[in-house]
């Protein structure tokens, strides 16, 4: 299977991105076509047989990981995989792209891997980088709901299928759209513990914008994907969550207002999921309320 790789940039890790484009070089198999965007940003040198695109503005990461996709024709017709990865990440180890060919020759309704992301110095998996709620366990593989947005492989087949990431989101949840589309159009997702990359351990609230756009894309995600009745529940629900959780009152007052946009700005063309799709979430372990 031909194997391509998107991976967006802001231009600031000139270093770090060397060493990824490094480890996908080193990659088992065929050689792996890559694109980088600079996203609203030039692009660092890079190695020859490397393309660039470079955006005039900041699209956000899904709106740069889109851009990257269309650079393999039409919904990345031109290769069977599109591995995407974070910019200051490091593929751990040289057989990844060989396992991604593997689990998907061997599986043609698995649509989506997510890998483990580990920190590079002291090998921990953080609980937010497992993609279920049963995270305690970061070794175990399992099929799952949803997946890393830096660090997965997904079959070109299920963006011709359901779309790409949603633009608009800009920041947070955009994984979990097109999870939910996937899923809802029959495809599986796995999180594989030997797929790796190396990433630094971060927090996400580092990001100036985190509180505002976690809370309106939640809201846009219910609205776009969930069946009406499940649509205040699931937000009622995380609403709860999130002032269980005692943020500060700066954040509170930045999510409140990123949760009133969600619902008084457009969200985007709504396709509800069916009902078994639903079940099916449910029998995976995470029904689409929490």
């Amino acid at each position: 299977m031909r194997v391509g790789a998107v991976i967006i940039t802001m231009g600031n890790r000139p270093e770090e991105l060397r060493a990824l484009l490094e480890s996908v070089a080193k990659q088992d198999g065929d050689p792996i076509d890559v694109v980088v965007v600079g996203n609203g940003s030039p692009v660092p040198e890079v190695p020859a047989g490397v393309r660039t695109v470079e955006l005039p503005e900041n699209l956000g990461i899904p709106g740069g990981r889109n851009v990257g996709i269309e650079a393999f024709g039409p919904s990345g017709r031109d290769v069977d995989i599109l591995l995407f990865l974070d910019d200051d990440g490091l593929l751990a180890r040289t057989d990844t792209a060989e396992l991604c060919r593997r689990a998907f020759e061997t599986d043609p309704k698995l649509g989506i891997i997510s890998f483990r992301i580990a920190d590079p110095d002291t090998g921990v998996t953080q609980r937010r980088h497992v993609p279920r709620l049963r995270a305690s366990d970061p070794m175990r593989s399992s099929r799952v709901t949803t997946f890393l947005g830096g660090a997965n492989a997904v079959r070109t087949r299920v963006f011709a299928e359901v779309g790409g990431l949603p633009d608009a989101f800009f920041y947070a949840h955009e994984e979990t759209d097109l999870a939910w589309r996937a899923l809802d159009a029959g495809w599986l997702i796995d999180y594989r513990s030997d797929m790796v990359l190396y990433h630094p351990t971060t927090a996400p609230s580092r990001h100036a914008v985190y509180h505002r756009m976690v809370a309106r894309n939640r809201v846009w995600l219910a609205r776009r994907n969930l069946p009406a009745p499940l649509v205040p529940v699931y937000l009622g629900i995380w609403l709860t969550l999130t002032l269980l959780r005692r943020p500060s009152w700066p954040a509170l007052r930045a999510w409140f207002a990123g949760f009133r946009e969600g619902w008084t700005s457009p969200c985007g063309p709504r396709r509800p999921m069916k009902w078994r799709t639903v079940w099916r979430l449910t029998r995976l372990g995470r029904p689409p309320v929490i």
